[in-house]
């Protein structure tokens, strides 16, 4: 074959693709596995928003678990600002119900 690819030319061609197709899987795997909380040590996250409510166009307040402590947190486009902080165990609705 003068002008087209030998057999041996299209055997590399496919197992080339096949080698990036592969990596590709296990890139998609290995980000989808981050975003799932946990890590590549196998510990899990220490971050995780509970819940979280707009308040404004560009303003929310959420609830964040911090390893053992909920801190309610406002956000802004600009800021971050820790409104109030208490032990996990504590029940939010108990707090609501007293105000």
């Amino acid at each position: 074959m003068a002008n087209g690819l030998s057999g041996m030319d299209m055997l590399r061609f496919a197992a080339s693709l096949v080698l990036v197709l592969c990596l590709l899987g296990g890139l998609l795997w290995a980000l989808k596995r981050m975003q799932s909380g946990v890590r590549a040590g196998g510990g899990q996250r220490q971050l995780h928003v509970i819940d979280a409510v707009s308040v404004g166009p560009r303003q929310k307040i959420a609830l964040v678990r911090v390893g053992d402590r909920d801190v309610l947190v406002g956000v802004s486009p600009t800021q971050l600002t820790a409104l109030g902080s208490w032990p996990a165990s504590v029940d939010v609705s108990e707090m609501v119900d007293a105000a």
